[in-house]
């Protein structure tokens, strides 16, 4: 029978209603997670590794380094077939992505979590954590690299998305789509995950800066984050690039003070390209001097280039990493 290393870090499935706080709260440890969830025993052995309860929301570049690191080493028990991440959903596109990045063996490591706390109708937890102990010992899924698995869709970590606040299949691929899905007993897979993006490091950069182009932004936003001291600064640019002037004057004055600046799109799928060249238009951006992304969403970008400045990675390091691998 196969062995899984099953890491517990908190989140929605470990939580219940307290009265007294007025939501809910986490309360279940690994082991009681575990004692909800019948039937594992008949899929796999489960190596549990408890490491809190923790709402993703309250995540550091540093811990999430520091649970790769963990990840890491359960993997290289030659005993251990795949791993199990489970923690809350609201941060699983950054943190999954993050470990993509991290992890680069072949055994299968697999991101879940719920939607629903543990004391409602509905409780999607056990489903869930089965699913992906079951993904995390199939052989289908070696050289995959880390997958979000929830409500029986198989999701690469550098496309996957949270869609929908509360649904149960919030978590859709926009570019590329599922790699496959978990019926019943059966994985079942429908394309290759293909060429990942790796990077060896043991910090990230601690300030590297998210700004939404929106209608109307100016550059405010990016030179109070260049006087906070960023290491790096993403840019969700509308459409596949394009934003106010102001803003692109902003970014340069940035650049030229030697602080890397991406260019992604706030779009769900596509990219940010050079197709226009109006002021502000993504061309004007990449003559300036902008990193361009490929089709990781700006959440993504400002993951791999923390870990990437983290690296010590110089511009062409960083756009090599940025870029959609091939191979």
């Amino acid at each position: 029978m196969a062995r899984v290393a099953v890491v517990f870090t908190g989140g929605t499935i470990s939580t219940v209603f307290d009265p007294v706080a007025g939501g809910n709260v986490p309360v279940l440890d690994g082991a009681a997670i575990l004692a909800r969830t019948p039937g594992l025993d008949r899929i796999a052995e489960v190596v549990a590794i408890d490491r809190g309860r923790m709402a993703a929301s309250h995540f550091t570049f540093a811990q999430l380094i520091e649970l790769g690191g963990i990840v890491r080493a359960a993997l290289t028990d030659p005993t251990i077939d795949g791993a199990v991440v489970v923690q809350g959903t609201d941060t699983i596109e950054e943190t999954s992505f993050c470990w993509d990045l991290l992890l680069d063996g072949p055994k299968p490591v697999v991101v879940t979590g719920a939607m629903r706390s543990s004391d409602v109708a509905g409780f999607d937890g056990p489903s869930n954590l089965r699913d992906a102990v079951r993904l995390a010992a199939a052989p289908a899924m070696r050289d995959a690299g880390v997958v979000v698995s929830l409500a029986g869709t198989i999701e690469p970590a550098d496309d996957v998305q949270k869609s929908h606040a509360t649904a149960l299949d919030t978590f859709r691929s926009p570019n590329g789509g599922p790699l496959g899905r978990i019926e019943g007993d059966e994985v079942v897979v429908a394309r290759p995950r293909g060429p990942r993006r790796h990077v060896v490091t043991e910090r990230a950069a601690d300030r590297v800066y998210l700004i939404t182009a929106t209608v109307a932004a100016d550059g405010v936003l990016l030179d109070a984050a260049v006087a906070a001291g960023a290491d790096g600064i993403v840019v969700a640019a509308t459409g596949s690039g394009n934003t106010d002037p102001a803003l692109l004057a902003a970014a340069e004055r940035a650049i030229g003070a030697g602080i890397p600046v991406a260019l992604a799109s706030r779009c769900p799928g596509g990219r940010a390209t050079a197709g226009y060249a109006f002021p502000g238009g993504g061309a004007t951006w990449l003559r300036a001097g902008a990193l361009p992304v490929g089709n990781l969403c700006a959440l993504k970008v400002r993951v791999a280039l923390a870990l990437g400045l983290g690296a010590g990675l110089t511009r062409t390091g960083l756009i090599e990493l940025l870029a959609d691998p091939v191979g």
